[in-house]
């Protein structure tokens, strides 16, 4: 029960109020990473470790990050060996997780080190398939949860050193994507199931002293990536959801800061912050920590209720098969999404102001499958078409319809992404007011398309005489601020 003393002392009810509210938060299980729930400036509580600005990065590189909108991601290890089999039997969780889910032993797994020699691996070739596809930027795993390194560390004996392949995938796959002009974001996971202090909970002094041995490891890893490699562009940090992490938030902050001072102009994910609390992604007072959102796993923000996420930066992640991130050999037991399914998703993030990053699973061999490789190259033939609508572009803040989504280029150009085709063949196009509606062209052929004013502020744009057989855009030139005349009575009722 709640205990209320009465005061007359201004000082006492505004204390009692936040008293209240950190109750509200952390004594009821209430979440505060939702960003709808940001605090009155007046109730904030005081944080050492929470976000350190309140309004999206607007320097050069965040707004190149927020530019490139489309990005690949690479989950390559150990476990393409596996490919989602363990002793006869096949699993159909992530294969990146086999580990867990067949009770394998570190010792057993890391005997897969032995069998690492990818022989068709070609850093060049995946960049120049990259540039095909259209994505301007690569994460690729450097350590995933198992603890096997794709770079040659020199703090752990789980790596490609130890291995018969030896090359260091890392700083391969950084040359090949500079050489192309694809920016390449680094992956780490700081779940470690391998390392022998981690721990997911601390419930003594010695799993304490042992954690902060394993923190300072980690540090001097992720240290050892930013100095081998220091043309990356992003940290994406993953593993961070133990109770033990959690309680380590001022660690989170340091790392944040210690990698801007290394890399100038290095971006961050959220996922990586916790604050004095152990609230992530959002600290205690519902500000965004790191410098964009990474929480949208195989999900994407309702384009209806959600488009308070418009007012920070935000990535969302796509599979192919549902359950998969690195390589699995039998796709058949989850959902695999079609190549204009992930355009729809590209268009849905962009039309929201976020990115969309595509998960490719490489075989141990380092080649990519058939379906990738068809992926690859149908995403790449539309964007090449259509990237002018992507690329660069952001929220248009107009009413959503159902034919499919709108973007806005940085002048002010609007661009209709369409997926849905009415049986009326009208696209229905509602305006603020004071907006008019002045051309209306096919983007990839040029040819213009008819409106007609059906309302106040409403018009129906007329499908291309042809239907296009796949996803289209039409290009609105709009003039803003006029002075319209209203020929319209309102409906009396």
């Amino acid at each position: 029960p709640l205990l209320i003393f009465q005061t007359n002392s201004g000082f006492m009810r505004n204390n009692f109020v936040k008293i209240l509210v950190l109750f509200l938060l952390f004594g009821t299980g209430v979440s505060a990473q939702d960003p709808a729930k940001t605090l009155p400036a007046d109730l904030e509580i005081p944080l050492k470790y929470g976000a350190e600005r309140l309004e999206k990065r607007q320097d050069a590189s965040m707004r190149k990050f927020r530019d490139n909108r489309l990005g690949l991601f690479i989950h390559w290890g150990l476990y393409a060996i596996t490919s989602g089999e363990w002793n006869g039997k096949l699993y159909d969780g992530p294969s990146s997780f086999l580990l867990k889910s067949a009770n394998i032993t570190p010792k057993e797994w890391m005997k897969l080190m032995d069998r690492w020699n990818p022989t068709n691996f070609d850093a060049f070739r995946w960049a120049q398939m990259a540039k095909r596809m259209g994505v301007k930027y690569l994460k690729i795993t450097t350590k995933h949860h198992d603890g096997f390194c794709l770079w040659p560390s020199a703090y752990s004996k789980y790596t490609v050193a130890q291995t018969p392949g030896k090359r260091d995938i890392i700083g391969e796959l950084v040359k090949a994507f500079d050489a192309e002009g694809i920016d390449v974001h680094l992956y780490y996971s700081i779940l470690d199931w391998s390392h022998p202090d981690f721990r997911y909970s601390i419930k003594s002094k010695e799993d304490s002293i042992a954690f902060s041995r394993f923190l300072e490891f980690a540090e001097n890893q992720i240290k050892e990536l930013a100095t081998r490699y220091p043309t990356v562009k992003d940290f994406w940090f993953d593993g961070t959801w133990d109770a033990s992490f959690k309680e380590n938030g001022w660690w989170s902050a340091h790392i944040e800061k210690m990698l801007k001072e290394m890399i100038p102009g290095i971006t961050v994910n959220s996922r990586l912050r916790a604050d004095d609390y152990g609230k992530r992604h959002f600290d205690s007072n519902g500000h965004l920590m790191g410098d964009y959102e990474s929480g949208y796993e195989r999900r994407l923000p309702d384009p209806v209720k959600d488009v308070g996420i418009t007012r920070h930066d935000w990535e969302g992640y796509m599979t192919l098969p549902e359950n998969q991130w690195g390589y699995h050999k039998d796709w058949t037991l989850s959902y695999v999404k079609t190549p204009f399914e992930a355009i729809q998703r590209i268009a849905h993030a962009t039309s929201m102001g976020g990115n969309l990053v595509i998960n490719f699973g490489p075989k141990p061999e380092g080649d990519f499958r058939q379906e990738e490789l068809e992926m690859a190259d149908i995403v790449g033939k539309w964007m090449k078409k259509n990237g002018e609508c992507i690329y660069g572009c952001d929220y248009a803040g107009l009413a959503k319809q159902d034919w499919g989504y709108y973007t806005r280029s940085k002048d002010g150009t609007i661009y209709m992404i369409v997926f849905n085709i009415p049986y009326s063949g009208n696209l229905v196009v509602k305006m603020p007011k004071g907006t008019r509606i002045e051309k209306a062209i096919l983007l990839e052929k040029g040819r213009k398309v008819d409106i007609v004013e059906t309302s106040r502020d409403e018009y129906n744009v007329c499908m291309p005489v042809k239907d296009p057989g796949e996803p289209f855009v039409i290009k609105l030139q709009i003039e803003e601020n006029v002075d319209v005349e209203d020929k319209y009575w309102d409906a009396l009722t």
